[in-house]
């Protein structure tokens, strides 16, 4: 492991060749600008080398000459893949991201598999951690990534932090399941652990993942990008369940500002009993996200009609429901100093609008 005082920091990411994995080591380079990180990436294909370039510019606000990229590719239901991790030419981490996982609908269609990736190579991950402090006495820092898929059942208006979790699905089982080991393992002394519940993170750029959830971004990017898409909830545009459905979500600025800040956070802020804190989002309707898009779409309303078809789906909407759509964050904002949105959808929607503006040069 590396000395703090040396200002080298050596952080691992698993999932790192996912959307907000890709997006992380950029992130922490341009948000601690005094240290000089190594990074092992991982994932079920070799990430690509992070350029470490400014999101608002292409020239380069950190030398890569200064940080250490190991990529691999890598089964983490494999447990000698998972400990290969720990033996890169970058040696031993001293954070650990832990972002991988298969999302919400592929977890309910193979229930053996989103087990073996979503809770068994989490709790390998967490056992070669533990093994750093048995060599060195010194715990890793571990950022374990979960979900409001944990909640379900009757649930109040809004979600306190004592509010118990009751997943209905396997994808939010097991991401329940791991932030139980990253609570003990912390209270034990292996590991520094605090597992963050991520909002749905809107919008994402790509093609529509396994994620239950994925259709809140798909409805947005698509029409944007001159597409029709499918939304599975409600029959027509006039639906009121559309207005019935709500989602916590957040921006991608702000969650990777909050992983940033994740790692930061001292133990001692956290209660003996549990290491899980909700991220900060806001509450919006699947209504109120095809306004916001009509706004800015050239054709108003009646291009949010042919752009976006309504194909009503039993199992996408039955999931999405039993997740909570509002959070009391005011211990994770006040006293531990995570940062919420404060653009509401309107600044989501544009946030994406930038990036593709930047992406096109």
């Amino acid at each position: 492991m590396s000395s703090s005082s040396s200002q080298v920091e050596t952080v691992l990411i698993t999932g790192a060749g996912g959307f907000l994995g890709s997006l992380l080591p950029t992130a922490l380079v341009q948000h601690e600008p005094d240290t000089r990180f190594n990074f092992i990436l991982t994932d079920t294909f070799e990430p690509k080398t992070p350029s470490f370039s400014s999101p608002s510019s292409s020239s380069s606000f950190s030398s890569s000459a200064e940080h250490k990229v190991h990529t691999l590719s890598s089964d983490l239901t494999e447990p000698k893949q998972v400990q290969g991790l720990f033996n890169t030419p970058l040696g031993k981490p001293d954070t650990i991201y832990s972002l991988h996982g298969i999302m919400s609908l592929g977890s309910e269609k193979d229930f053996d598999l989103g087990v073996r990736v979503n809770f068994d190579s989490t709790r390998e991950l967490l056992n070669c951690a533990r093994r750093i402090k048995e060599d060195s006495g010194e715990p890793v820092k571990f950022v374990f990534t979960s979900s409001v898929a944990t909640y379900g059942g009757a649930l109040p208006d809004v979600i306190l932090p004592t509010t118990a979790c009751t997943p209905e699905g396997a994808y939010g089982m097991a991401k329940l399941m791991c932030e139980y080991m990253v609570t003990e393992y912390s209270r034990r002394g292996f590991i520094d652990g605090r597992s963050i519940k991520l909002p749905t993170i809107v919008v994402r750029p790509g093609p529509p993942s396994a994620a239950t959830s994925s259709f809140v971004s798909a409805i947005i990017r698509e029409p944007l990008s001159g597409n029709s898409t499918p939304c599975p909830i409600g029959k027509s545009l006039d639906d009121p369940l559309l207005s019935q459905t709500g989602i916590w979500i957040a921006s991608p600025s702000t969650t990777l500002q909050n992983f940033v800040l994740a790692r930061r956070i001292p133990s001692s802020r956290f209660p003996s009993h549990s290491r899980t804190v909700q991220l900060p989002g806001f509450k919006v309707t699947v209504k109120e996200i095809l306004e916001a898009l009509g706004e800015v779409l050239q054709g108003g309303e009646e291009e949010v009609k042919r752009m976006v078809q309504f194909e009503d789906d039993e199992t996408c909407r039955r999931i999405v429901a039993s997740w909570p759509s509002e959070f009391d964050v005011s211990w994770a904002v006040e006293e531990l100093g995570f940062k919420p949105d404060s653009g509401g959808i309107r600044g989501v929607i544009q946030e994406f609008i930038e990036s593709q503006k930047s992406k096109a040069g």
